[in-house]
């Protein structure tokens, strides 16, 4: 599974279902497990952002189909963020060639 950051401003629609119903984002979370996705954490933010949630899923399409299905109700818009394990970036990383001019 890959792990994805998603940056979420509810619409206006969105705010008054929260507010009338603030079960319904651990409906949402479900729901996003239904499409594919895990929510490993979560958090409301201040800001440009109402929430940052950190998820798992298995590829890019499948956040792409996730974050489609999600804003086609109107409530929320997301900006999706692919993240990669440091330690996993490292070892990327060091398999690099040097830069040119730099061997010696």
């Amino acid at each position: 599974m890959r792990t994805f950051i998603l940056l979420s401003t509810l619409s206006p629609q969105g705010m008054q279902t929260l507010r009338a119903t603030p079960e319904r984002l651990l409906e949402v979370n479900r729901e996003v497990e239904a499409l594919g996705g895990r929510v490993v954490h979560q958090w409301a933010v201040l800001g440009e952002y109402d929430f940052l949630s950190v998820i798992e899923a298995p590829d890019e399409a499948a956040v792409v189909r996730l974050t489609l299905d999600l804003a086609a109700r109107g409530s929320a818009h997301f900006e999706t963020l692919p993240a990669i394990d440091v330690d996993e970036m490292i070892d990327l990383m060091s398999g690099l060639a040097d830069p040119p001019g730099l061997a010696g």
